[in-house]
């Protein structure tokens, strides 16, 4: 989005080391794993008005709504129960991507 390029340029390096960690890690037996979510219910959206929340998540391709809680958990309990995942980037976002 315009005006977030230090936010990008964050969430980018994060992106970068996650394989070059997931191999340091590995001969320790450490998988690394990152999650990107996009927009969910948190507390911090809750503050916002409903109007917006609901324009917000219909932004979202599928589903279009925000994402739950409970949802990126089961993320989380499913990368951890697959042993082959690793070094790997997830999207958690109903294919959203910000408009500029």
């Amino acid at each position: 989005q315009v005006g977030q390029a230090a936010y990008s340029a964050s969430k980018g390096g994060i992106v970068a080391m996650t394989l070059p960690i997931a191999r340091d890690l590995a001969p320790l037996g450490i998988r690394v794993v990152t999650i990107a979510p996009g927009l969910f219910s948190t507390p911090l959206l809750a503050g916002l008005p409903e109007k917006v929340r609901k324009f917000l998540g219909q932004q979202v391709p599928f589903p279009s709504r925000l994402g739950e809680p409970a949802e990126f958990a089961h993320l989380v309990q499913a990368l951890a129960e697959n042993p082959m995942i690793n070094g790997e980037v997830v999207r958690l976002d109903g294919a959203l991507r910000m408009q500029p």
